[in-house]
């Protein structure tokens, strides 16, 4: 890694922080992570065996994983050091290329047009939150709408930030493309579906391996968060909360940004919710993450949760700015 790693990272946090990902640009050219899913789709065409059994199909599902974070480390490795031979150019290439692989203005712009949505009425939230949730939205009432939208902030502060920064962090530009490619194999090939149970079981594992540390480095923001937005007993409630209700989502990881946001906001996330059929079955049954909460809230969580998001990425910033002085 370049003497210039930390810099690099926190000029990336900036651009795409204010910038985030330009429509314009993305309607000529095909973003990056849709490589990685023609890549994804590409080897499932050659690898899936479509009569195998199912050790075959997980087999077969290893391969493809691995085979495609090796070819996705080995590109991006070479990719480092040809860019290090252009100097302050291939600087500020590398700047660019790890803005797009976050989602700091994305995230925050999807969650945005849910709020939005909702204080023009509820069909205009439930179309929102269809944009960032795989769940059946068409029975939500406000509530369920703005848990759908706090959940996906939480969950996605995780996978789509802080992620991919200490992917970046510990291993520089293959790690952040490796990290990208588990997860976006995780989304495509990672449910529990007729066709993807043992085909995808290698993704989704080594999704939540490459989580475990992000998901838990998430929830301790979020807290510190919560100080810095709302006090020191806020903070403290949101830390109890997870401590005690992370373990009760499906998840291994997703619990912890997730119970640190409920307990933060002081309302109740998880619980039953339905999904489209063929996606990941018509209704799953779940336990609410900080169960005591509110019930029954809107916009005004989402604009809390809005907020204490700003603040999570800020201090992820200064984190990053720290390590660039110091290493």
């Amino acid at each position: 890694m370049s003497e210039m790693h930390f810099a690099i990272l926190a000029l990336a946090l900036l651009l795409d922080r204010y910038f985030g990902d330009p429509d314009w640009l993305w309607r000529k050219y095909p973003h990056p992570v849709v490589w990685f899913g023609k890549a994804i789709e590409a080897a499932e065409k050659a690898l899936y065996p479509e009569q195998g059994t199912p050790a075959q199909k997980k087999r077969s599902g290893i391969l493809l994983i691995a085979g495609l974070v090796i070819a996705g480390w080995i590109a991006a490795s070479f990719a480092s050091k040809v860019l290090g031979l252009f100097g302050s150019i291939g600087t500020l290439v590398e700047v660019a290329i790890v803005a797009v692989l976050l989602a700091q203005k994305s995230l925050s712009d999807h969650v945005d047009a849910v709020r939005k949505g909702l204080d023009e009425g509820i069909e205009n939230g439930r179309k929102a939150v269809a944009m960032i949730v795989g769940r059946d939205v068409k029975a939500l009432d406000k509530t369920g709408v703005a848990r759908a939208a706090i959940e996906s902030l939480a969950e996605n502060t995780s996978d789509g930030v802080v992620g991919p920064v200490l992917a970046y962090m510990a291993f520089g530009l293959p790690g952040l493309i490796a990290y990208k490619i588990i997860n976006t194999a995780d989304s495509m090939i990672g449910h529990r579906s007729d066709r993807y149970l043992d085909f995808g079981w290698a993704s989704a594992r080594l999704d939540d391996l490459v989580n475990l540390i992000p998901a838990r480095v998430t929830g301790l923001l979020a807290c510190t968060a919560f100080a810095w937005v709302d006090g020191r007993q806020t903070a403290e409630r949101a830390f109890a909360v997870m401590r005690r209700d992370a373990k009760l989502h499906k998840s291994p990881n997703a619990g912890w940004p997730e119970a640190a946001f409920a307990g933060g906001l002081n309302v109740a996330l998880g619980g039953p919710r339905a999904y489209a059929k063929g996606a990941k079955g018509d209704m799953l049954a779940a336990p609410y993450l900080n169960d005591g909460g509110d019930k029954k809230f809107g916009v005004a969580a989402i604009v809390k949760a809005l907020l204490v998001y700003d603040r999570l990425l800020w201090l992820l910033f200064g984190v990053t700015l720290v390590l660039a002085a110091l290493i």
